[in-house]
This record gives C-alpha cells, sequence and structure tokens, in this order.
C-alpha cells in the first residue's frame, strides 16, 4: 500500500505548517501539495527525492510506512545517512518493539535498513521500558553470562559515540561480525568489546564498521536458571568485586 498521500499531510499537520508554507518551503505550488494529500497526483521521482531530503526521511519509508500509526518523526540518521524506523505505536499509543527472532540474526545485518523488513518483524510492548527507539535481540553463546543462550536483550538505540557509557552493555552490529552483545568501552577511533566471561579475550573494532549500537534496557530470559548458573555467576561477580577492592588497595598513596 501506498502511504505517500497520508504522509504528507501528516508531515505538514505535525510541523504545524499551512499548505501555503509547507509549499513555499519546498519550492512547491500549494495546488500541488493539494494534489498530493489528496491523492489526486502521485508525485514524480525528482518531488519524491526533494520532500525526502527536506524532512530527513528516505523515500521508501515514505512510501511503505503510515506514519499516522507513530509516535515521534524526529527519524535518527546513522553514519552512513541511512535513516531508522521511527517508535511505532499502536492503537493504545503504546511503544512497539521489533523483535529479532533468533533464527535471523544473520539476515539482521542485511535487512536492518530494510523497511520492508523491519516491517514483517514480530512485536511486543514493554510498558516499564524508557522512552526511546527500542528494539529486542537474542543472544547467542556464553560469553555474557549469567544471561543464557537464547535469552533477549531489549536495547535503546544510541546516536551517538559520544554517549556511551563506559563498561555498559551494548549490542552492537558492525559489517565483519554482524550482531554481538558485550560491555563497551569508548577510544578515539575505536570500541573496545569486553566480554564478562573471563574466558573470552576482549577485542576492538574500528568505529567506522559500526553500523548500528543499542544500550542494553533490560533481559529476557527464556530458559530457567539451575543452580549451576547461579553458583557460577555469583563466582564470576564476587572475583570481579575482589579485584576492583584489589585495585584500590594497591593504589599508591599520594
Amino acid at each position: 500500500m501506498n502511504f505517500i498521500a497520508s504522509n504528507t499531510r501528516y508531515i505538514r499537520e505535525r510541523k504545524g505548517y499551512t499548505q501555503e508554507y509547507f509549499a513555499d518551503e519546498l519550492k512547491w505550488s500549494r495546488s500541488m501539495v493539494m494534489a498530493f494529500e489528496s491523492g489526486r497526483t502521485k508525485p514524480s521521482i525528482e518531488r519524491l527525492i526533494e520532500l525526502s531530503d527536506y524532512i530527513k526521511i528516505p523515500i521508501d519509508t515514505l512510501i511503505k510506512v503510515d506514519l499516522r500509526k507513530t509516535k515521534d518523526i524526529s527519524f535518527i540518521e546513522i553514519a552512513n545517512k541511512r535513516v531508522l524506523f521511527p517508535i511505532m505505536v499502536d492503537e493504545d499509543n503504546e511503544n512497539l518493539i521489533e523483535v529479532v527472532p533468533v533464527t535471523s540474526t544473520a539476515g539482521y545485518l542485511s535487512g536492518y535498513d530494510d523497511p520492508e523488513y523491519i516491517e514483517q518483524l514480530a512485536k511486543m510492548k514493554l510498558p516499564f521500558i524508557p522512552t526511546g527507539k527500542h528494539r529486542a535481540f537474542p543472544i547467542k553463546g556464553d560469553s555474557m553470562l549469567p544471561l543464557k543462550d537464547g535469552s533477549f536483550v531489549v536495547a535503546k538505540y544510541v546516536e551517538r559515540f559520544e554517549d556511551v557509557k563506559n563498561g555498559s552493555t551494548y549490542i552492537i552490529l558492525t559489517r565483519e561480525d554482524g550482531m554481538t552483545y558485550k560491555r563497551v568501552f569508548n577510544k578515539e577511533k575505536s570500541l573496545v568489546l569486553k566480554p564478562d566471561n573471563p574466558n573470552y579475550e576482549a577485542y576492538e573494532v574500528s568505529k567506522g564498521d559500526v553500523l548500528e549500537l543499542w544500550e542494553f534496557t533490560c533481559s529476557i530470559n527464556t530458559k530457567e536458571y539451575d543452580a549451576h548458573d547461579l553458583r557460577y555467576s555469583s563466582i564470576i561477580k564476587m572475583l570481579n568485586d575482589l579485584k576492583v577492592e584489589l585495585e584500590v588497595f594497591n593504589k599508591p598513596k599520594t
């Protein structure tokens, strides 16, 4: 379905513009705006490009996504100028979170910026999450204990590297490694990705290779913990806390 007519009107009204003012901004005629909004005339590719450039929303989103179902039209630009979807809401104005399925994590690397791919993802609601654009990602492996393989991390999109909180955990999407979940430390030109499991080594990725960055909000476990898991995670936490205390204790006095 083509939403260009309703989206053109919705964007104009959300900005509080009259048809005449909107036309002046785009260097169109008022009759052109009226024709596009009513659906009597479909805009040419040149007009779609002008509208897309003006409001910073990609053409395929303008055509395929009903923006009236969104809460926010302040789209987020990432490094290569692709723009993420807005925050989607249901009929009760509740945020909807896209869920990346376990079986298609590899497909997310090629489809993360494709409106059709994102649109077909399952969606859920979590009423307690903070504001912002969230997505749920499946966890594989045991590098971030105590999260078990198959758990999901619900994370908030991070727009700028400057907003990275050193030592916090993030979902990172890179061209080379795809999707991973690690503790992140921000450097000038790279990110240090550190697993919580001491059996795995930390490594660096260039910021130029990072496609998306999502900050941990909460986790959803799909498997029950057993006694061994709980003992092991408790020991890891105890050792980490002890290491911090020893570093403080050994710090030379000034």
